[in-house]
């Protein structure tokens, strides 16, 4: 369990919060591309690490990251003009450019020179993946954008979601890193309702969506995890018991701040789930699913285009789910007692029925916790971030933000001899990103 006074720490990301100062270090998907698809497109509202800013298209086509307010009378610049190179407030025509700067006032005497003096806060962007980035920290420190090993796939090969979720980013983290939860919270049942819960879940077979059924999820319940410290954040293996002489390794990785990178067997598509702070109470999430041996299959595409067992159907015009907290997930007891674990239909709502609601709530107050043998990776995680963000208010910059090429390693799924350290014997599929 985390101190009251560490779990504040850990979980505030606002202006000058230490954490908020650490992912302000790090380059943070802030939009999906498609929601400024063009030139003069209308602007889209953004809040990220307690921040409310607009993103807009230029004319250029560059894409500006600028506060939400005017700087005179603090109108807000979601119902400005964007069009001639610049955001236009509606209140008295103030207009500014993608870096911030005042390009033209109206409303003062031709000859005045007010506004050289004004500039809105913006921030740099750049488009990776088909979602736009942006940069939050001090100018003289931005770093180039990290290999993150999905990003630069062809966008056959990759898909991207993203999500409203109602609670901390460090819980919905927390799970992603999590392996043990799968069969519990993503399992299936037996249908012979007779047999004890136990042996209903363990005689199921689990499958996530572009991966073939894996059964040692469910045979093994009790997964041991062991963590690798690394200078882009942690490598993560989670074992389990697949003969007399033989353990499956499922090998994850988390990249400091922010991304989960999950392993499938070759050549399995792969999940990536990148967490940020709205604010200290809700977080974005954006999910990808990624293949590094080839295109998606058409089938694979359409089971995450369309809302069902892996996705959750949205709220039209929003990122929120139909399923929610405030319907109880739209749990189906019936379902529930014969199908599923949860009866609760799709995966990533299963993950934060246990994430967002009251007792839970937002932000968890951890120091209610008991803390078993399973989560050595949650325990691993948290000292990372909160001694990563110690050391810069120490004055120690952190190694991954200036060195993006680190990320570059792949997540795997795989067995191996008991007498295999699995850091060993999953080098090969680990390391081929840094070979592409």
């Amino acid at each position: 369990m985390l101190t009251k006074e560490d779990n504040e720490f850990i979980t505030q990301t606002g202006p000058g919060t230490p954490m908020g100062e650490l992912w302000r270090r790090f380059w943070v998907p802030a939009v999906m591309a498609w929601e400024v698809p063009e030139p003069d497109c209308p602007p889209v509202r953004v809040r990220l690490l307690s921040e409310d800013l607009i993103a807009f298209r230029d004319t250029s086509g560059k894409v500006g990251m600028v506060a939400n307010n005017c700087p005179h009378r603090g109108a807000s610049l979601f119902f400005g003009r964007n069009e001639e190179e610049g955001l236009r407030c509606v209140y008295h025509g103030w207009k500014f450019d993608a870096s911030g700067a005042c390009i033209d006032m109206p409303n003062e005497p031709a000859e005045s020179n007010f506004k050289s003096k004004v500039h809105i806060a913006a921030y740099p962007t750049v488009e990776r993946g088909g979602i736009v980035w942006t940069y939050m920290g001090p100018k003289h420190l931005e770093p180039e954008m990290p290999d993150l090993p999905w990003i630069g796939l062809p966008e056959e090969s990759r898909f991207v979601l993203k999500f409203h979720v109602e609670c901390n980013y460090l819980q919905a983290m927390e799970g992603d890193i999590d392996n043990s939860h799968i069969p519990f919270a993503h399992g299936k049942l037996d249908p012979d309702t007779s047999l004890p819960f136990l042996e209903r879940v363990q005689r199921t077979i689990f499958k996530a969506a572009g991966q073939r059924e894996q059964s040692y999820y469910t045979k093994d319940l009790a997964p041991r995890g062991i963590i690798k410290e690394t200078d882009y954040g942690l490598l993560l293996g989670w074992r389990r018991t697949v003969s007399d002489d033989s353990f499956n390794w499922h090998i994850n990785h988390w990249f400091l701040p922010h991304s989960t990178v999950m392993g499938s067997p070759p050549p399995d598509t792969m999940l990536s789930n990148l967490r940020v702070p709205m604010d200290d109470t809700n977080s974005w999430q954006f999910r990808i699913r990624w293949n590094p041996y080839r295109p998606l299959d058409p089938d694979e595409v359409e089971e995450y285009r369309h809302a069902g067992t892996f996705f959750p159907e949205l709220i039209p015009g929003t990122f929120k789910c139909v399923e929610n907290q405030h319907n109880d997930y739209l749990i189906d007891r019936e379902k529930q007692r014969t199908v599923s674990v949860t009866g609760i239909q799709s995966q990533t709502q299963q993950d934060r029925a246990v994430n967002e609601p009251y007792p839970t709530g937002p932000i968890y107050d951890r120091t209610k916790e008991h803390l078993g043998t399973s989560d050595t990776v949650i325990i691993g995680i948290r000292r990372k971030l909160i001694r990563a963000a110690r050391e810069l208010m120490l004055g120690h910059e952190p190694y991954a933000a200036h060195h993006g090429d680190i990320y570059n390693v792949r997540p795997v799924d795989l067995d191996l001899k008991r007498e295999v350290p699995f850091e060993e014997g999953a080098r090969e599929w680990v390391e081929a990103g840094q070979r592409k």
